[in-house]
């Protein structure tokens, strides 16, 4: 059969081909294909097209059809490989969403069997009640998928006590590339003919004849160091005694057998497809302690590693000043830093004990500050023995190579010498040398590092848009892979090496294993489809054809909206994603609620940020910021800012939806539906008059239908009702209170749908002895309105005009020292943030340091010993918090929960949850009801039914507490309801 001409990214006949054959997605438009087009290393290829294969046999199929159309195909899991493993002009399969199973647990002899799509944090929590964990615990762990792992042969914190992937997978059940499927593990001679069919049984003889005659050659150059993922496993195809002694692998039993599994882990897709893997599982360590030792330089640090080590820890890592001083820029580890970090050490040291024993654990932290008293540093450990301040600690180390990636500007931390490893004892000298190049070529390093097995992750800050700067990284690279080399280390110790660390093969490992390296490729994969131009056969490192940032790479203009100037512009601010993917995590915190219930790539921050880039760059086409595939990438970004604190690098991708919304809404104007939420606040007074009028949608039969029809909001979704007491700007009745002065903001929704919120904070206030001022606009016409609605609605222009009206009214006030006190979460801070961006300036930031969230305020009288509240026991005394995005986003929920346990004999507790769904008008649109109740359903909705009925729901936010009712039939009320309930 002739083979068709090979197809070119985006061919629409393959697509087809492929539709008609999976039943996964086939995604081959151009908005897709960029998305998949770049990891979190500094490379950009775009693929042939995207395939998310539903189950393994759409795997298999589309491998055939591969196979047939001579097409190269790359298996991708989470897409947060740093070298460039998971980009190439390929055929790509997303497996991260639907092959992420545990299909076999088997608890007693401490094994399971997993698909390659399986998250490792999702791995463990099933593993978790059975005293199991897989110990191969990289910073990833969120999102980084098994078959990945498996791929790069990753490492983790605790490879000094656990090792490698290598060392914890048992076998690789895997597809070939002509199609034949192969389990690759511990190999038992006497049984191998007679249960191999003769085609296995012949690559079976070859690999180990491939491994006898590697053997010279491996044991004169491959590192003796347990950090080398470099090239292929060819010592995995020897016996254990001579393997163990030519590698770094944990030792065997000197009987154990070749695995050739082994020899699979680390090739990157290249030689094999891994369908399943069976796994070596641990028992999960019931007790830890830490200790973080602080160090005046870093050079100490890194001396110091080879003696701690004596004291048998499990994990001793390096967090550099730089990390430091970052990590305190960011506020969601702004209370942890305060916490462990002491004065201004350069490097600190975190080292883990995790004996059975925790007397034995407290034993060896005390031998550690001893030990940190005979080097000359003594007071220097911060002894962590609370699990809660261990895992805060650790989130802020996993966390390292985003927060050297949150450096603003066009200069960034570059991966490609990052995980060279070598001998403890040759660590201080060796990161002493690297800084002397980093100096002579005009840049410095960022370093942490896992110091326990001595590899560095360095990063030295380049700006790879330069042509000089992209000669500067090929030039260092060279010199740090010659002192390496002089060292006999690794240059490849735990990220593997994509396209950045192939080339370097040649000189590291010498031509006679490089020729081995290409013999194993031709075997396994004779006509190069899997993953080509990694570790065998690859291009230049220093292609800058093959970068993000591509010669000639530019910003299109564009005249902003809003103020994007802290990040030098909007693509400034959009290029501040790496693609680490952070906010592909299932649980915990809010990032990304609309990723967690689609699993796609395209409703994730990070592919919305590539789409922005790729669009801003011209790179989709003149007119792609404003086109309906961005309109289509933006629609379920519920505007939650959880990403602009919870992700390392800060992105805030719901200011960049205003602004992609602001940028259409120039050309294309908004539909109907979104005018009527939009101007609420502009007709809300004339409504609100009316309110027997304005609630008729629901009242009339049709209404609903007609409502869906004419305005696009779902007819099954109650709309809240207009209150017919609104709120008015008029003192509290019998207000007594002689104390400071306090400016109350009432937002749009508790004025005009929910008043018995704003008239519960004036009595508050006034009981707690604040007089409560009710600002006005000068004009006296309409109340003062935030302008969430416009800018929700892209409308950036009447929302620069209602806060041109609300800041000259709130700022005299604020300017005599006055707090703003406000309700709604996402309209108070609204002052705190986009008031910044819609008028940048002196007089925005002085009202932003004035602006305080109800809670907020109250806290920190408390705190202050300047509140006098007081508050009677409630009958059921218990309070269920579910928290507003924007209150977790500006660090503003903890608050709730210490103003709430104020009222006597009160049991307060908060939901885990990420955004309700909910979201502003989110829910109400037809279009995306049935996503917001999915948003719901994660973790809100179950808690709130799995509640005592005598427990009071807590929501600050309006749209939170609609949500709540109509998934649960519960009413949520503020937080400040609550505590008048509770005034004595």
């Amino acid at each position: 059969m002739t083979r068709p001409a090979r197809p070119q990214p985006g061919d629409s006949r393959l697509a087809r081909r492929l539709a008609d054959a999976l039943e996964g997605e086939v995604l081959f438009d151009a908005f897709d294909r960029g998305r998949y087009s770049t990891d979190a290393s500094v490379y950009q290829i775009e693929p042939l097209g995207v395939v998310v294969p539903r189950h393994e046999a759409d795997v298999r199929r589309a491998l055939d059809i591969a196979r047939e159309e001579g097409l190269p195909v790359l298996p991708r899991g989470g897409g947060t490989s740093q070298c460039g493993q998971t980009v190439g002009e390929c055929l790509v399969l997303d497996l991260s969403r639907h092959l992420d199973g545990l299909v076999e647990l088997d608890a007693a002899n401490g094994q399971a069997t997993v698909q390659p799509g399986i998250v490792l944090d999702k791995l463990n929590r099933q593993l978790k009640p059975h005293g199991l964990w897989f110990p191969v615990d990289v910073s990833t762990s969120s999102r980084a998928t098994i078959g990945g792992m498996a791929g790069n042969n990753s490492c983790g914190s605790r490879s000094l006590r656990y090792g490698t992937m290598r060392d914890n997978v048992e076998a690789v059940e895997a597809i070939l590339a002509d199609g034949t499927a192969m389990r690759f593990g511990p190999l038992d001679p006497a049984l191998e003919g007679a249960n191999r069919p003769s085609a296995e049984r012949d690559l079976v003889a070859d690999l180990l004849d491939l491994g006898r005659r590697a053997q010279p050659a491996i044991e004169e150059h491959f590192p003796k160091v347990l950090r080398r993922v470099g090239g292929y496993n060819l010592d995995a195809l020897l016996p254990a005694p001579e393997r163990a002694l030519m590698s770094g692998e944990m030792a065997r039993a000197p009987g154990d057998p070749a695995n050739l599994g082994h020899f699979l882990i680390g090739s990157e897709g290249t030689l094999a497809y891994f369908e399943r893997l069976r796994l070596r599982l641990s028992p999960l360590p019931r007790n830890k302690v830490l200790g973080v030792c602080h160090f005046p330089t870093f050079y100490r640090a890194m001396d110091a590693a080879q003696h701690i080590v004596k004291l048998g820890p499990t994990a001793v890592e390096l967090v550099d000043r730089t990390m430091i001083e970052l990590a305190r820029e960011i506020p969601a580890f702004l209370d942890t830093m305060k916490l462990f970090v002491r004065g201004e050490p350069d490097s600190l040291l975190l080292v883990e004990f995790a004996e059975a024993d925790q007397g034995e654990n407290l034993r060896r932290l005390a031998a550690l500050v001893e030990l940190m008293g005979d080097l000359g540093l003594p007071g220097t450990v911060v002894e962590a023995v609370d699990p809660g301040f261990q895992t805060a600690i650790w989130e802020v180390r996993k966390q390292g190579l985003n927060i050297m990636m949150s450096m603003k500007g066009d200069g960034k931390p570059v991966s490609f010498v990052e995980d060279c490893a070598v001998r403890l004892e040759d660590l201080a000298e060796y990161t002493r040398r690297l800084d002397e190049v980093f100096a002579r070529h005009g840049t410095k390093g960022t370093w942490y590092a896992h110091a326990s097995v001595g590899t560095l992750h360095v990063r030295p800050v380049l700006n790879l848009k330069l042509e000089a700067e992209a000669r500067k990284m090929r030039e260092i690279a060279e010199e740090a892979f010659e002192m390496v080399r002089a060292y006999k280390g690794s240059h490849s110790g735990e990220h593997g090496d994509g396209l950045v660390r192939s080339e370097a093969h040649r000189e590291m490992f010498g031509e006679e294993l490089v020729g081995f390296f290409g013999e194993a490729k031709r075997r396994l994969d004779p006509e190069g489809r899997l993953n080509p131009g990694k570790i065998v056969d690859p291009s230049k490192m220093d292609d800058r054809s093959l970068f993000r940032f591509k010669p000639g790479y530019a910003p299109l203009p564009l005249e902003t909206g809003l103020d994007w100037s802290a990040w030098g512009g909007f693509s400034g601010a959009v290029e501040m994603c790496n693609n680490n993917g952070a906010c592909r995590k299932d649980q915990g915190a809010v990032m990304c609620p609309s990723f967690r219930v689609t699993r796609n790539e395209r409703d994730l921050t990070r592919g919305r940020a590539n789409a922005l880039r790729l669009a801003a760059s011209g790179q989709l086409g003149p007119d792609a910021l404003t086109s309906d595939e961005m309109l289509e990438t933006m629609k379920l970004c519920v505007g939650c800012k959880g990403c602009r604190r919870e992700c390392p690098t800060g992105v805030d991708m719901a200011r960049m939806k205003t602004e992609v919304l602001y940028q259409r809404s120039k050309q294309e104007g908004i539909p109907l539906g979104e005018k009527a939420i939009a101007f609420l606040p502009r007709y809300a007074p004339l409504a609100g008059r009316l309110p027997w009028l304005a609630n008729a949608r629901d009242a009339l039969p049709g209404g609903a239908r007609l409502g869906e029809a004419l305005l696009g909001l779902a007819a099954d979704r109650p709309l809240p009702r207009w209150s017919d007491r609104p709120f008015r700007d008029q003192p509290l009745k019998g207000a007594t209170a002689t104390g400071r002065e306090v400016a109350l903001f009432v937002d749009t929704f508790g004025r005009w749908f929910e008043p018995e919120t704003p008239r519960a904070a004036q009595r508050v206030l006034d009981a707690a002895g604040y007089r409560v001022v009710l600002p006005k606009a000068a004009d006296r016409g309409r109340p003062l309105c935030c302008g969430r609605t416009f800018l929700a609605a892209g409308l950036v222009e009447e929302a620069r005009a209602e806060a041109r009206r609300t800041l000259a009214a709130l700022l005299p006030l604020a300017a005599r020292g006055l707090p703003i006190v406000g309700l709604e979460p996402a309209c108070l801070l609204t002052l705190r943030d986009e008031f910044l961006a819609l008028l940048p300036g002196a007089d925005s930031r002085a009202l932003a340091g004035q602006a305080l969230l109800f809670e907020e305020f109250l806290a920190a009288e408390q705190k202050a010993g300047a509140l006098a509240l007081d508050l009677k026991p409630l009958p059921g005394r218990k309070a269920l918090i579910h928290g507003h995005c924007h209150q977790k986003a500006f660090a503003a929920f903890s608050q709730v929960s210490e103003v709430l346990r104020l009222v006597p004999e009160l049991e307060v507790s908060t939901i885990e949850s990420s955004c309700c769904g909910m979201a502003g008008a989110f829910g109400y649109r037809k279009e995306t009801a049935e996503v917001s109740r999915a948003m719901a359903e994660l973790s809100l909705l179950p808690a709130v039914r799995a509640a005592d009925a005598d427990t009071t729901l807590v929501a600050d936010g309006t749209s939170c507490r609609h949500q709540i009712a109509d998934g649960s039939g519960r009413q949520a009320i503020h937080a400040a309801r609550l505590l008048e309930q509770a005034l004595a």
